[in-house]
């Protein structure tokens, strides 16, 4: 099932000074970016954040789910994505420690 668009926004919209967002659409699911970097995917209308020690720890007892099949496992968040404070602070946390992406090759 693909996800929709009003999910993505409601996503996008309960994250706060994180940086740049962007949502693209991938394969009908969606990846979100913050100032380039990707640390979510959306699918099946769930969110899904890419897993830091950071996070983990900010987290505590996460539950971890693969966001399609044969996918690494990532964290799934359901019972705070409501809570704009603490998942703007996941995210802060998650973006600061993933690595910049590497450039891409030109042709």
């Amino acid at each position: 099932m693909a996800s929709d668009q009003k999910f993505v926004d409601f996503v996008l919209e309960q994250l706060e000074n994180v940086g740049n967002l962007s949502a693209k659409k991938m394969f009908g699911e969606y990846g979100i970016y913050a100032d380039e970097k990707i640390f979510a995917l959306i699918s099946d209308n769930k969110l899904f954040i890419k897993p830091t020690e950071a996070g983990r720890t900010f987290i505590g007892e996460v539950v971890e789910a693969p966001p399609y099949p044969g996918a690494k496992p990532s964290f799934l968040i359901e019972d705070k994505i409501e809570d704009r404070e603490w998942l703007s602070e996941l995210v802060r946390v998650t973006v600061k420690e993933l690595p910049m992406p590497k450039p891409k090759r030109k042709k």
